[in-house]
């Protein structure tokens, strides 16, 4: 009895050296897991706020408002004004073709007409008429006297789309020992925006490129096309 028992312990001690010898070593694979082991789930928070936008900025190392706000989705540019509706049509088309939210407005606003050039401050329509005679002697044959009810009496010059136009005809009347001078014309009409999301990632360089930067106008000042 007393060796059947040596032999049963003996088996047992053989049985537990096997196992701790004989077990396979972890293997690459996917561990199963329960959610309700994993805790309460995360929250996480959008923030927007100007301070959590300059920090994605000193990260990204970019200084340029444009560059940081497409980053986080929140660029967007408005490109005008345009004087032909069917110029900011064609605008609309083309950043539409591009994947980008582009949509076409209208507004009131100041149109340029032409760069004017013109003599101001003349006394009286004798001064004017004496200056007439010494621009048509020399060869500006086409000034002519205006009346307006801010300034009073003017001669105008002309009026050029061209500056380098503009610039010569200042320069000839100048030379004859008249101060003349090159102003912008404006007339009040309707004029056309288009507002422009950028995706994330993506800045305004290639748009300003394309247009110039006194017609691209960031961020804030800029209207953004809502999501559809």
């Amino acid at each position: 009895m007393k060796n059947l028992l040596l032999l049963l312990l003996l088996a047992n001690i053989l049985y537990f050296l096997w196992g701790w010898f004989a077990e396979e070593p972890s293997q690459p694979g996917v561990a199963i897991v329960e959610e309700s082991e994993l805790g309460p789930p995360l929250v996480v928070t959008a923030d927007r706020s100007a301070e959590a936008v300059a920090s994605v900025g000193a990260v990204l190392g970019s200084g340029e408002p444009s560059d940081l706000a497409a980053v986080v989705g929140r660029s967007c540019v408005t490109v005008g004004p345009f004087r032909a509706s069917a110029d900011a049509d064609i605008a609309q088309t083309r950043y539409s073709g591009e994947g980008m939210r582009a949509q076409l407005r209208s507004a009131r606003g100041q149109i340029f007409v032409g760069h004017w050039v013109q003599i101001r401050n003349i006394k009286d329509r004798d001064a004017g008429n004496a200056m007439l005679a010494k621009l048509r002697e020399g060869g500006l044959g086409d000034a002519y006297l205006v009346p307006t009810d801010d300034e009073g009496l003017k001669i105008s010059l002309g009026l050029f789309g061209d500056i380098n136009g503009a610039e010569k005809t200042e320069l000839q009347a100048t030379s004859l020992g008249l101060d003349a001078e090159i102003a912008p014309r404006m007339n009040e009409g309707t004029v056309y925006f288009v507002d422009i999301a950028l995706p994330p990632g993506r800045g305004a360089s290639a748009i300003i490129e394309q247009y110039g930067e006194d017609k691209v106008m960031l961020r804030d000042a800029a209207t953004c096309p809502q999501t559809r």
